[in-house]
């Protein structure tokens, strides 16, 4: 058996230096490890796609990173692994615990313990199976593996590799709290109080678009400076694209949702480095748990800017369910510092101008009409646009 502590200790000394995941009893002793003694971010997330969003994040921004999951996170992450890890060349470490191994388990967990192998080979995921006796060895050759192809590499945790989870063996859960992911704050009630105080004062204005998204997307790229700038997939892409390539700027093709996780992991990893992500309010909607890691973490220069149209512009303008909730009040009782509702260009460039001058994190949505520039797709590759992003932040 390996402990939390040793495990934890060995990911440190191969270089790792981001962890994020969704837990499992099998892993437990590693994860209150994270949690409790600091030696790299552990940010736990609401969904294992999301949490590799994150660590495609971390990564861009210059961390090593591993991602924990249960097997059954396998099928929840599919896409993200699909078309942003492999498609951009993300190195990650996948530490996936292998429920329903050898078809002992509950009976949730024996189809997927089945057919967890052929899912990594289906996605050309190299793997090993950890145990604690080769564990060094794995854990070299997972580094060595990431590294040399640029891409996610899984170990398999079978039970009993960390001792038995208390799901399976009955043991007591160990005591004590986990670290809080925010430093304690006594303003941070009043700061969302406030927001929210004041976004329900805008709660009863009617938000009226009366711009496109392409002139909104225009009037916010001309307060940025050197922002790192993440977006979502399809047209806020294309859009921004064709108004200003920048370096700085990576594009989403794929992975629709995950703009706002990969945003998140890159203001965790560099905390100093401004991070505005141009989202739009399909993808928010896809992946919304994420409000409330932005709020319990707290990243300070981080802004969160959303395009709501109401509809799904890349597939023909089909209605989105937008309409139905006011997604900045959502922001604000997630925890976000400040939220700003914005109809105009000039009230789109002043809520981005005052967002990049203060302490977030920041929200800010702005209503769009569905109209969408005749744009062309993005110029570059997967791999040129993560490469030149690293390189523009300094993480290359």
């Amino acid at each position: 058996m390996v402990s939390g502590s040793e495990f934890a200790a060995l990911l440190e000394r191969h270089g790792f230096g981001f962890a994020t995941g969704v837990p499992c009893s099998l892993i437990e002793t590693l994860i209150h490890t994270l949690e409790r003694d600091g030696r790299m971010p552990y940010v736990p997330a609401v969904r294992e796609d999301v949490a590799v969003g994150l660590a495609a994040g971390a990564w861009l921004a210059g961390r090593r990173p591993v991602v924990l999951m249960q097997n059954s996170g396998l099928g929840t992450s599919m896409n993200a692994l699909a078309s942003l890890a492999l498609m951009y060349g993300i190195p990650t470490l996948l530490l996936v615990t292998w429920r329903g191994y050898q078809g002992k388990d509950a009976p949730e967990h024996i189809l997927t313990g089945a057919i967890t192998e052929r899912h990594l080979e289906l996605l050309g995921i190299p793997h090993r199976v950890l145990s604690a006796a080769s564990a060094p060895d794995d854990v070299a050759w997972a580094t060595g593996q990431m590294d040399a192809l640029s891409q996610p590499v899984a170990l398999l945790v079978p039970p009993g590799v960390f001792g038995g989870g208390h799901e399976m063996s009955g043991a007591p859960r160990g005591g004590g709290a986990a670290t809080p992911a925010r430093a304690a704050d006594p303003g941070r009630a009043a700061h969302i109080m406030a927001a929210t105080i004041s976004s329900g004062t805008a709660g009863t204005r009617v938000l009226v678009p009366s711009i496109s998204r392409f002139a909104a997307i225009r009037a916010a790229v001309k307060q940025l400076g050197d922002q790192a700038v993440v977006h979502a997939n399809g047209y806020p892409s294309r859009e921004s694209h064709a108004i200003a390539d920048r370096p700085a700027n990576f594009y989403m093709i794929g992975s629709m949702g995950l703009a706002s996780a990969i945003g998140l992991g890159i203001a965790l990893a560099r905390p100093n480095l401004g991070t505005v992500v141009f989202d739009g309010d399909g993808n928010l909607l896809m992946n919304l748990g994420i409000l409330p890691m932005v709020g319990a973490r707290g990243p300070r220069k981080l802004v969160h800017l959303v395009f709501d149209n109401e509809v799904y512009g890349s597939t023909g303008n089909q209605g989105s369910p937008a309409p139905g909730v006011r997604l900045d009040l959502v922001a604000a009782g997630a925890g976000y510092r400040t939220v700003a509702a914005a109809t105009t260009e000039d009230e789109v460039a002043k809520a981005v101008a005052t967002a990049l001058g203060s302490e977030g994190p920041h929200f800010i949505l702005a209503k769009v009409t569905p109209e969408q520039a005749d744009v062309p797709r993005i110029a570059h590759t997967p791999a040129q646009i993560r490469d030149r992003f690293r390189a523009a932040i300094g993480a290359a």
